[in-house]
């Protein structure tokens, strides 16, 4: 019996249907049972039960009048988990697979990786299930108006700051934002991810892909190795896989594959990313344009692009897409590391074979930190009444995953698991808001 085992008990009792959530905690709990004999407190002053239960859940209806003139009717949620260190921060998730479990899923692992930023945010997240593909902006536009318009009474530039997430993107935050000011009557920095005119910040757009590849060259670069020379597959083709692409070939590497739902295309010359970017962020099609449009491109419509080998690979798609046989075939091909853009997309077996074959991972609480981390100097920039240049911003990123990497790695080593980075990651980030918690007593 593990020391912690009554608190995962507790969760799915009282979650029984939310797998993604049971999930999410149980992979934290585990790491944590080593905190428990250093730091006894922790269960003395309730810090476990108080951690893995948000401080306020939000559920609400969001109707809607499509381009038919038909009402239509979604639901809405937002999660904000834990304010220890600073208001709720987390982005909100547009998509039909959206429900309470993934939310929660989601705003818990916020915790965690906001905590290890460095920056003052605590940890939530949000979203509906509905889908703005195939609609049209008119559509998009008022599905938005009226989903800010119940979710404005929650949220605040000192209280809870969402950002974009999956189906969340520029157009959506512009039309949030834009019915918040017009109920609040104030211009603050609610929303992360504004565009550039109005309270945005340079290098938001690229913060997560080129935030991981900062962290994964951290890593390779504590090992002797670097990014140059390698083969990179990348599944997605959203915008965090499109920027870790970019960066990771900037970095001297060759990205050979990408992804979306429909299947997977293989370029061995190395893809070419204003193809991509034409195709994915442009023209929202389908990557199969992409085989069609460069010679030498083949197209696949197998769901699972992890047999392609390579040495890096980046899961950057959604969460639970890299199973163990997945993780087999990567060990098999001779892949050297596996750092997530995603969250959590590599199930626990499948990291349980990356592990005992001594492949370096590195777990997306940590990894795909760069997004909210630049979201958080989009709020400083805010407060301040500031705009920073592309450099600057970027500079501080990397800054921000180099040490993120530094702290799980130390945390990892202290704790007598070196290498062992989804420890470390889950230590150092717990282990900064459970001190904050005890800090403000029992609330």
């Amino acid at each position: 019996m593990g020391a912690l085992d009554f608190v995962k008990e507790a969760v799915v009792k009282r979650n029984p249907h939310d797998a993604e959530f049971i999930q999410a905690v149980d992979e934290v709990l585990l790491s944590l049972e080593k905190v428990v004999e250093k730091h006894p407190e922790y269960i003395e002053k309730g810090i476990f039960e108080r951690i893995v239960e948000p401080e306020r859940q939000i559920v609400f209806r969001v109707p809607w009048v499509d381009d038919q003139g038909k009402v239509q009717v979604n639901r809405g949620y937002r999660v904000e988990f834990n304010s220890a260190i600073g208001p709720y921060k987390g982005g909100l998730r547009f998509h039909p697979s959206v429900n309470i479990s993934i939310i929660k899923f989601l705003g818990f692992e916020q915790i965690f990786k906001n905590a290890l930023t460095g920056l003052p945010m605590g940890g939530g997240k949000g979203g509906s299930d509905f889908d703005p593909k195939g609609k049209s902006d008119a559509e998009v536009m008022r599905f938005c108006q009226s989903f800010m318009s119940e979710l404005c009474k929650y949220i605040g530039p000192n209280t809870d700051v969402p950002a974009g997430d999956i189906g969340v993107g520029a157009r959506e935050i512009g039309y949030m934002f834009g019915q918040y000011k017009r109920i609040r009557n104030e211009f603050s920095g609610v929303l992360t991810g504004k565009g550039l005119n109005w309270g945005g910040s340079l290098a938001r757009t690229q913060a997560t892909g080129y935030g991981l590849c900062y962290f994964t060259e951290a890593m390779l670069n504590s090992k002797n190795d670097s990014f140059k020379g390698k083969r990179v597959v990348i599944s997605g083709s959203g915008n965090v896989a499109i920027y870790a692409a970019e960066k990771a070939t900037t970095l001297g590497a060759k990205v050979i594959a990408m992804s979306d739902s429909s299947g997977y295309v293989v370029d061995e010359n190395g893809i070419q990313l204003d193809i991509m970017k034409d195709i994915k962020e442009k023209r929202r099609a389908r990557i199969h344009e992409y085989a069609d449009a460069v010679k030498g491109a083949v197209f696949s419509n197998e769901k699972t692009i992890w047999h392609v080998p390579c040495d890096i690979a980046l899961p950057c798609a959604t969460q639970n897409e890299l199973h163990k046989e997945d993780a087999l075939a990567l060990v098999k091909n001779g892949v050297i590391a596996v750092c997530e853009g995603a969250n959590m997309p590599t199930t626990p077996d499948a990291i349980n074979v990356l592990q005992e074959n001594h492949i370096l991972y590195a777990p997306g609480k940590a990894s795909n930190a760069g997004g909210v981390a630049t979201s958080g100097l989009e709020m400083s920039q805010n407060s301040q009444r500031l705009s920073w240049s592309f450099e600057e911003v970027d500079a501080k990123l990397k800054a921000i995953m180099e040490n993120i990497f530094h702290t799980v790695a130390e945390t990892a080593k202290e704790y007598g698991e070196a290498d062992n980075y989804m420890l470390g990651a889950n230590i150092a980030g717990f282990v900064k808001v459970a001190n904050a918690m005890l800090d403000q007593g029992i609330v």
